[in-house]
């Protein structure tokens, strides 16, 4: 039986980097059709929405979304109910997209890419596991009000016990198929809010003995990132923490450009996408780098469809292209063959 999946290129470089994801997925045969759509500034611009009701409807019907990245300066003008940023939300929103999957490994022969020591990354091998559907980003906006003679910003942070629950049991047993530790990380010290965060994951803890729970403040944890990041194994944290986080944790492995996401239902549906952004700087030139996006294909058929052979085969073939010294521009160094987008997803798929 055929799987659906919608395809939705996005802003940026993203089209051109979801093009060299389907060719690598179009290279193994597999059963899937495609059905392409508008999402972000590219949807603003067809239709003055950022996330229209026809990509609404294919995001519905899909098995599966492929997404490549939104936003951009062109539409930092427009109100903020209309920016590029509020399609991604309002679609993870609509599938209900709770549990974002970033894995950072660091492959080992980008461990020189790395900003730091090779000693302190190699071999760096975590997930971040980040709430999707509370936090600051789904509180009740206050707008700006002027006290005092000055401009102050009002903003609610909201969890739910519910949703607390919900991806402590995702993180606890992704910990469980890992090396069943799980890092909770909060700010329960200031932020009130978050002391409800560090009492579930306590109460879900007995649930799951096999794994070691520990606790952690983030702007620990964000220091222990960059100190001694093999210490971790999993970190679940929520909405806001887990966007900073999980982009620090990227660039421990050379460059943001080589990390996948996947941000999924309870049914195992998910969303599939680069952990990078829309980078217009270099959009059109060719030289964007495709293998974060080509990760998220092969994470999505793994978690989505459970295709665990097609997904594995599709990440040897870039560990192949890596240990073969092709490099995209950002992690390019020395003695590595520079190649561009088109160019490292032809590798890619000879390789498969």
């Amino acid at each position: 039986m055929k799987k659906r999946v919608c395809v939705l290129p996005g802003d940026g470089i993203g089209p051109e980097i979801v093009a060299e994801a389907v060719k690598v997925l179009d290279a193994l045969a597999l059963p899937i059709e495609y059905e392409y759509a508008l999402l972000g500034g590219a949807a603003i611009d067809a239709t003055g929405e950022p996330y229209p009701e026809e990509t609404r409807s294919a995001a519905r019907r899909a098995d599966a979304v492929l997404l490549g990245a939104v936003g951009g300066p062109k539409w930092d003008e427009l109100p903020r109910a209309q920016r590029p940023e509020r399609g991604l939300l309002g679609i993870r929103k609509d599938l209900g997209l709770f549990a974002n999957l970033r894995p950072a490994v660091l492959f080992p022969e980008l461990a020189s890419a790395s900003t730091l020591k090779p000693e302190v990354v190699s071999g760096l091998d975590i997930v971040i596991v980040r709430e999707l559907t509370g936090d600051i980003y789904f509180g009740e906006p206050r707008g700006i009000e002027v006290r005092d003679g000055e401009r102050v910003g009002f903003n609610t942070m909201i969890y739910r016990e519910s949703e607390i629950r919900r991806i402590g049991r995702v993180a606890f047993e992704t910990a469980r198929r890992r090396g069943k530790k799980l890092c909770s990380v909060d700010k329960m010290n200031v932020l009130e809010t978050t002391q409800l965060w560090r009492d579930v994951m306590n109460e879900l803890a007995p649930e799951y003995p096999d794994v070691t729970l520990t606790h952690m403040l983030v702007d620990n944890a964000a220091m222990q990132l960059v100190r001694a990041p093999k210490q971790f194994d999993v970190i679940v944290t929520g909405n806001m923490f887990g966007d900073i986080l999980s982009d620090e944790a990227a660039m421990l492995t050379g460059s943001i450009g080589m990390l996948p996401s996947a941000s999924l239902d309870e049914q195992g549906k998910g969303l599939y996408e680069p952990c990078h952004g829309s980078a217009p700087d270099i959009a059109g030139q060719g030289v964007a780098n495709p293998l974060a996006t080509i990760l998220s294909a092969a994470m999505m058929l793994r978690h989505s469809f459970g295709w665990e052979d097609a997904a594995a085969r599709i990440e040897r073939a870039v560990r192949t292209v890596l240990a073969q010294g092709l490099r995209t521009r950002d992690i390019f160094e020395p003695g590595t063959r520079l190649v561009g987008t088109a160019e490292m997803g032809d590798a890619v798929v000879a390789a498969l």
